[in-house]
């Protein structure tokens, strides 16, 4: 590696460190998972730089690699979701916490049973979506982000993105339907 190299991922490092492990973990609920994949993704930086592959704009190429080991994670584990993490309804209503659309830990044993079966599902059918609208999905209504912002970073205009999300939203409330309807009988 020469000393250029070496000077481009030191900056690199410095730089870009600190919000990509807030990015990692704000999408992996375990802090032990996040930091792996904040370690491979500098290692495939440095791996990458090493082979002379030629990467333009290192920040974006961080969180693109970063993206794609949550995603390698989520096939390999299922996604863990969060119920302290923020759930954007719909623009009128803002955010509420996950937790609060789930029944009660504290009012008893069905409800607690409720609540896992919920999460249970709700992370099986996000694992069922195709990755474009999933990602789509968990950026703006778990994370927030807007669309204008998701267009900037992965240069997929923002109609695209407004379908993709539409029909990850179709898709769950269909799958999770028939558990809705079971859980307000019991």
């Amino acid at each position: 590696m020469t000393i250029d190299q070496d000077d481009r991922i030191s900056k690199a490092v410095r730089r870009e460190q600190s919000r990509l492990r807030n990015f990692i973990r704000r999408r992996l609920a375990n802090p032990d998972d996040a930091d792996d994949v904040v370690q491979d993704v500098f290692s495939e930086l440095v791996e990458s730089l090493q082979l002379m592959r030629p990467i333009e704009h290192i920040g974006p190429w961080l969180f693109r690699v970063a993206r794609n080991r949550i995603i390698d994670l989520y096939r390999k584990k299922g996604p863990e979701l969060s119920a302290n993490a923020p759930v954007t309804m719909d623009e009128e209503e803002g955010e509420v916490e996950f937790q609060d659309l789930l029944p009660s830990a504290d009012a008893g044993p069905e409800e607690i049973y409720a609540r896992e079966v919920l999460v249970d599902e709700l992370a099986a059918a996000l694992a069922e979506l195709p990755a474009e609208q999933r990602d789509v999905f968990l950026a703006h209504a778990v994370e927030g982000r807007s669309f204008a912002e998701l267009s900037k970073e992965t240069g997929v205009k923002v109609n695209t993105l407004l379908s993709r999300k539409r029909y990850a939203v179709l898709y769950l409330r269909q799958r999770l339907q028939a558990l809705h309807k079971e859980l307000r009988k019991g």
